[in-house]
């Protein structure tokens, strides 16, 4: 089955990377078609209906999970001829949205779904836009067009409510929902994870709700009490530990995944003994937790690829998001 992810703008990078870890997560039999500006198209060649809706319930930086029945050029034309020739037919009533990515299209998207209509219309189905039992939708990328049905909305509702000034517990500058649930995909926890700079536990509470046993380790006591009222809240199993991440009280390899985002600046670099000591002995103790094969993310303010390659670290990607002029945070995926 051909299945296209629409995903969101929130970052260029990070939603396909999160896609393709969640696939491999569940083992799925899997080649990618298309990677385009906003949407992903992936062949799922078995149990595509089961993965898609497993996906759909651990995404966080898609917006629909669409099946695919064709793709064609971007012109007006090749859109109504790539859904003529799609040889899709409606069992009930429809409804057809046309959606533009990134505004590359020129086409008047109303204008489009009412001649789309024309041809449903002539081969006698029924239009619903209120409650209709299929939902068609049509994408207009920089080149192509891809039309099909949708088969999945992610509820991104749910993270809206988890914001941070929406918890028991509140603490300025922390990561957001979305972005905390995309990188713990990205790692690709089987079991546990572990933050061992957990902060106020945003990515704990994402990893928690996964279904994911989750370690938290701060060397702020207010913030490890946070934590747990936060976790406690959303009924995750937990354990917080008062510990520097230079010396963890864990054992070798004892941790699945890793996802953390260390505090940045002076005042992080006084209670280590400099910046470049917390980066360097976290990591290697991150290295030492961690399970071989499996998956850390770590993000900060500066490069720390070559400091993870001294740790032992493989780098598989870096990510870079621009959060204002004077900081760009490096979201780096190690493998051990």
């Amino acid at each position: 089955m051909l299945i296209a992810f629409e995903l969101s703008g929130e970052h260029s990078t990070l939603p396909g990377s999160e896609v393709l870890a969640c696939l491999e997560s569940e083992c799925a039999d899997f080649s990618v078609v298309l990677r385009l500006d906003g949407c992903l198209m992936i062949e799922i060649r078995k149990d595509a209906c089961r993965v898609a809706d497993i996906l759909t319930k651990k995404l966080s930086m898609t917006h629909y999970i669409t099946e695919v029945f064709g793709i064609g050029g971007a012109n007006e034309e090749d859109v109504l001829d790539t859904v003529e020739k799609s040889g899709f037919e409606i069992k009930g009533t429809y409804s057809i949205r046309v959606k533009k990515i990134r505004e590359y299209s020129t086409i008047d998207t109303g204008l489009m779904e009412k001649r789309i209509g024309g041809i449903f219309f002539q081969r006698g189905d029924r239009a619903d836009l209120k409650n209709p039992e299929v939902q068609l939708r049509v994408l207009l990328t920089e080149d192509k067009s891809i039309f099909g049905r949708i088969m999945y909305s992610i509820d991104r509702s749910a993270f809206e409510a988890r914001k941070p000034h929406n918890k028991p517990f509140f603490y300025p500058g922390v990561m957001m929902p979305r972005a905390a649930r995309a990188l713990v995909n990205i790692a690709k926890p089987e079991a546990s994870l572990l933050d061992p700079f957990c902060g106020t536990g945003g990515i704990l509470v994402e990893a928690g709700l996964i279904g994911i046993r989750v370690i938290g380790g701060d060397m702020q006591r207010k913030l490890l009490l946070g934590a747990k009222m936060n976790l406690d809240h959303y009924n995750i199993d937990h354990s917080l530990m008062y510990q520097d991440a230079c010396g963890m009280a864990l054992r070798d390899e004892s941790v699945d995944a890793v996802v953390t985002d260390p505090p940045y600046g002076r005042s992080a670099a006084i209670k280590a003994e400099s910046l470049e000591h917390m980066l360097t002995g976290s990591l290697r103790e991150i290295y030492r937790v961690l399970k071989k094969g499996r998956r850390a993310v770590f993000i900060s303010e500066r490069e720390i690829e070559t400091l993870a390659k001294d740790a032992g670290f493989r780098i598989l990607e870096t990510h870079v998001q621009r959060v204002h002029k004077s900081l760009t945070r490096r979201i780096c995926i190690l493998e051990k």
